[in-house]
């Protein structure tokens, strides 16, 4: 199997069998990123202007640097100019059900839509942190990368935003009997304690 440094290569000589490829492996993990990082409002349209540009800048990429690093990277840089557009649209509640995992039920679309509402409460730094450890499996160091900014400047943002968004499910209305009790709602999947370190992910594609 080629490698993503190979397959850009090839993306940069024109093979568009090449571009197919990247998009397959990281189809998925890059949608989460978009859409958890800037809700449903034409997340299509994102996903293709990412590949995009990634089209427009294969010719340089340093093959010294991880290929999904720079991918998430300007995924990221491609969010931040998103925000500068108009006013959101309504929800696609369609769009919603693909992000959640065995969509289908009334109760995973309800999950995905109460994790986007409250991951939008947070900060950018916060979000952007959460989304790419949680969401797209990115190690520390691969996040760090990505942020620009050291490894634990995300161990801290990290602990901050798990720690707001229990703050947040406590102050619900409707939060279930054990969060009224003052028991602490659980992180994303694989989060680790706000106290006890970080998660051990390290599957890297």
């Amino acid at each position: 199997m080629a490698s993503d440094a190979e397959l850009i290569a090839a993306v940069a000589a024109g093979d568009g069998h090449a571009l197919d490829g990247l998009y397959r492996r990281y189809e998925r993990p890059l949608y989460q990123f978009l859409f958890r990082h800037g809700g449903a409002r034409d997340v299509e349209d994102r996903v293709q202007e990412t590949w995009l540009r990634v089209v427009a800048a294969a010719p340089r990429f340093d093959p010294s640097r991880r290929f999904s690093t720079w991918l998430f990277q300007i995924a990221l840089n491609l969010c931040r100019d998103w925000r500068r557009r108009p006013p959101p649209e309504p929800v696609d509640t369609t769009t919603i059900e693909r992000t959640a995992e065995g969509a289908g039920s009334a109760q995973s679309m309800e999950d995905a839509v109460d994790a986007d509402r409250l991951l939008g409460a947070l900060p950018d730094a916060q979000r952007s942190v959460l989304v790419l450890r949680y969401y797209c499996d990115r190690t520390e160091a691969e996040v760090a990368e990505i942020l620009e900014c050291p490894i634990g400047t995300v161990t801290s943002r990290t602990h901050e935003a798990i720690a707001r968004l229990a703050d947040l499910v406590r102050a619900e209305p409707s939060a279930g009997a054990a969060t009224r009790a003052g028991s602490t709602p659980a992180p994303p999947a694989g989060a680790t304690s706000t106290h006890g370190g970080t998660p051990a992910r390290e599957k890297r594609s």
